[in-house]
Order: C-alpha cells, then structure tokens, then sequence
C-alpha cells in the first residue's frame, strides 16, 4: 500500500510532462510563423526560458498531485485534472487558433482552477499545495504577456 502511494509521484510527473511535451509539439508552426510577427511586451523571456520554466513546474504539479495521492485527498484530483486540461486548452486557442483573446479567457479560468486545486489540496498537505504557487505566479505572469498580445497586435 505503501509503495502504491509512492509510485503515484513519479506517475504524476509523467503525465504532466507528457502534456507538457505535446502541448510543445502543437506550438512548432505557431512559434516558427505567427509567434515572432507579434508585438510582445518588453518583461517578455527569451524562447529558450519557456521549456526550462514549464519543464520544472510540471514537476512541481506532479509533486504536488503525488503527495495528494500520498495524504488520501480525493478530493483535490478533480481541480487539478481540471486545470492540466485548461492548460493545454490553452494552448490549443493560443497557438493553433492563434486567438489570444480566447487564450485570456484559458488563462482566466485556469487561474480560477489553480487557486481551487490549492486550496483543496493544502487541506491535508500544506506541501503539496505550497508546490504550486511557483505555478500559479508564473501563470500570473502569462496572463499579462498574454494580455499584452491581446492588446498591442
């Protein structure tokens, strides 16, 4: 039982970097013939910091899901498969229908579901809901590079 609890961590990073990986394989024209024809804000990171960000905060979602499995909080697997879904939502409205309007609303809702997903997960970890406000800041922050292209282009 144990070790069922313990797999559950290692289970749950996979499936998010396994979002992660084909949310990146959705983007590739986008990036290549939209993205750079964008006005975008000045605080925006150059494109090599994007897979490093992403790559250590779905190890943090993982982590986060894993220690959920851990404490027995059911409870919080609902907002967290919610808001991995929105995520890659996003993406999907962002890049391949290239409307960033439609991706305000995503990240509007995922942010929602974010604090939702915190909230119930810290009910029996502090940790596991601790381990994701890296995401949800960085989220924060997508929203206004977001918002930027929304407005400028």
């Amino acid at each position: 039982m144990i070790m069922k609890k313990f797999i559950a961590y290692p289970i749950a990073i996979a499936v998010c970097l396994a979002v992660g990986y084909l949310s990146s394989l959705l983007q590739v024209e986008a990036l290549r013939d939209w993205y750079p024809t964008l006005v975008k804000s000045p605080a925006t990171p150059p494109n090599m910091v994007f897979p490093i960000v992403w790559t250590i905060l779905y190890i943090l979602m993982g982590l986060s899901l894993g220690e959920c499995f851990r404490t027995d909080n059911m409870r919080a697997i609902l907002p967290w498969i919610l808001q991995l879904a929105v995520n890659f939502l996003w993406t999907l409205l962002f890049f391949r229908l290239r409307d960033p309007m439609l991706g305000m609303v995503a990240l509007v809702l995922l942010i929602i579901l974010t604090i939702w997903y915190i909230s119930t997960a810290s009910r029996t970890s502090t940790w596991a809901g601790w381990i994701m406000i890296p995401y949800l800041l960085w989220l924060l922050f997508a929203t206004y590079l977001n918002w930027y292209v929304y407005n400028y282009n």
